[in-house]
């Protein structure tokens, strides 16, 4: 195979990959409390109520850097296992340094969306680009945040899966 061919198909794997993972770690690894506190801040408090306990708490910007800090480290680590285990899989070896590098990009791009302040980047980016009523849609089945955020984690899980393809080999 040649050296653009083998580049295109680990490409296509570490993508396949990191967007796999990244939906369960988006979903299924990240914490009922993470995904309510994780936007709070001191001007915006949020009041989580624990669901076995029903304990009632509010909580304001340290907690939210903290639980939107603690969601990414489970989503990336959910994708480093899976981006590890499937290279195995596939006989492909990552260069260490590429492969950190693509997790970094994937964890700080992931921060800068999900710290979803009053006011933050995606917010800023969806009313900048003419986006704003679809990003404050929430009706007939759609809900124009979620969609407008899956489409920024995409967009840098691509870049992620091209930085971790550089000087990829076989095993």
């Amino acid at each position: 195979m040649s050296h653009a061919y083998r580049n295109a198909a680990v490409f296509a794997a570490l993508l396949a990959l990191t967007r796999t993972a990244s939906k369960i770690g988006d979903t299924w690894a990240q914490s009922d409390f993470c995904a309510q506190v994780k936007g709070a801040t001191d001007a915006h408090p949020v009041t989580y109520t624990h669901s076995e306990t029903g304990l009632k708490r509010t909580y304001g910007t340290a907690a939210g850097r903290r639980a939107c800090a603690w969601h990414c480290l489970t989503y990336t680590v959910t994708q480093a296992v899976a981006v590890t285990v499937g290279t195995r899989a596939l006989g492909i070896r990552l260069r260490p340094a590429a492969a950190v590098t693509a997790m970094a990009v994937s964890f700080g791009t992931h921060y800068l969306a999900d710290r979803r302040v009053p006011g933050g980047l995606l917010e800023t980016l969806a009313r900048k680009t003419g986006k704003g009523a679809f990003w404050d849609l929430a009706d007939h089945g759609i809900n124009g945040t979620f969609h407008l955020d899956s489409a920024w984690h995409h967009g840098w899980e691509t870049l992620a899966a091209l930085v971790a393809t550089t000087r990829a080999t076989s095993r």
